[in-house]
């Protein structure tokens, strides 16, 4: 079953995302997982009010994303969930143009792709479009999907 990784070890797995996520402290990976988050809330086809609350309220709490400056944090997202609200299309094609600024930086590729697992099954349901949006993550970083359940 996909995630099981997670599923299994949560804690232990949030844990080494927060040092991990500690070692990139830099505004190219927190834009990069920033867009990320967008492109799951953005999974079925919006972005709704409810939808940029919890993603706001769970980027203020990440641990994850605890090293960034949590204004900038939410200003990307709301920039990046902006461009979702103006064109579905547009919005996508930026948030994956911003993803591939750490394409190459192959432990920041797939901490971001670690990163936007564990806050698409933040809620329970890592349901089947989050899980296409983060395997095109993950493609779009010249990651192979599988090596995250996907």
């Amino acid at each position: 079953m996909a995630m099981n990784w997670l599923k299994e070890n949560i804690t232990k797995a949030r844990e080494n995302l927060t040092a991990e996520v500690a070692k990139f402290k830099n505004r190219s990976f927190m834009e990069a997982v920033v867009a990320g988050c967008a492109l799951v809330a953005a999974a079925d086809g919006s972005v709704d009010a409810s939808e940029k609350q919890k993603m706001t309220a769970f980027l203020e709490r990440s641990d994850e994303m605890k090293h960034f400056d949590i204004r900038q944090v939410i200003e990307v997202f709301n920039k990046t969930v902006g461009d979702f609200e103006f064109d579905q299309a547009i919005g996508k094609a930026n948030a994956l143009k911003t993803i591939a600024k750490v394409r190459g930086k192959d432990d920041q590729a797939r901490m971001v792709v670690r990163v936007v697992c564990a806050i698409g099954a933040a809620d329970g349901d890592f349901d089947d479009d989050e899980k296409a949006v983060v395997r095109e993550i993950a493609q779009e970083l010249g990651l192979k999907p599988e090596e995250f359940d996907l």
